[in-house]
């Protein structure tokens, strides 16, 4: 297989790529070039992607199919994230700590759907080295996405990419995390850049944060974990969350802990 690069990407991971015998290639322009133009002199006219805002619907290929992406949500809370390329280091390791964190993910209603810039043939046998690297079962399906349409259509992109797509032909995803409510609202943005892995602990932390406060009404404190005290937010009053919670701690008029028992 080929992979074409950008140039900082290719600086951070040609000798990983060439001691696999993968062929990398930095052409100057591409068959892509024209239409990302075309994406960058429109970027201004992209809808934001805010917190709240209903996740972008699109259909694509994947390693288990085709899907409609809001179909495949179907109710339940669901992660969507981008790695830069198949075959490349950080990459591998992310994907092989996501698939052993499955049934994490599960026990919480949540799916999780991958995306990389690849076709189907290449993440058919990516999937087979991940793993075989990490020993597991990778499940969940990952987006073929060779002609960034869903890297677009979430701004998975960065600015050098985008401004000198000229030189360097195709613009590669950096690492995205999208975490979708079950009405399908995005609820939370994670960007990395490509040379930087993401931590898995940190995602499942906040869908359980998130998860607890729709539940409880309540908010997270720095680090929280499960079974820790939570906070009770500034909207509601102390009186009306002693009335609420079996247990309000006030360190301040507005900084109020409570364990989230309820009478």
């Amino acid at each position: 297989m080929t992979s074409t690069y950008s140039r900082s990407f290719f600086r951070a991971f040609a000798p990983a790529l060439r001691a696999q015998r993968v062929p990398v290639t930095r052409p100057r322009c591409s068959p892509f070039a024209t239409s990302f133009r075309g994406y960058a002199a429109a970027a201004g006219e992209q809808p934001r992607l805010r917190l709240g805002v209903t996740a972008p619907n699109f259909q694509a290929k994947t390693t288990q199919g085709d899907i409609d992406f809001h179909k495949y949500i179907d109710g339940s809370w669901a992660i969507l994230f981008s790695h830069p390329a198949d075959f490349t280091p950080v990459c591998t390791t992310e994907l092989g700590a996501f698939a052993k964190m499955r049934n994490e993910f599960e026990k919480r209603g949540v799916k999780m759907i991958g995306l990389s810039a690849n076709d189907l043939n290449s993440h058919d046998a990516w999937i087979k080295d991940i793993n075989d690297i990490s020993n597991t079962n990778l499940q969940f399906p990952i987006i073929a996405d060779a002609d960034r349409k869903v890297a677009f259509l979430y701004d998975m992109v960065d600015q050098q990419d985008l401004t000198n797509i000229d030189e360097k032909g195709i613009a590669f995803t950096i690492r995205s995390v999208f975490i979708i409510d079950p009405q399908k609202k995005i609820r939370l943005v994670m960007l990395y850049p490509a040379s930087v892995g993401r931590n898995s602990a940190e995602v499942l932390r906040v869908i359980d944060s998130l998860q607890t406060g729709d539940k409880k009404g309540v908010t997270t404190p720095i680090d929280w974990q499960v079974g820790q005290d939570v906070i009770v937010p500034p909207t509601v009053s102390t009186e009306d969350a002693k009335k609420k919670f079996a247990d309000v701690r006030e360190v301040r008029p507005y900084l109020r802990f409570t364990s989230g028992q309820t009478k």
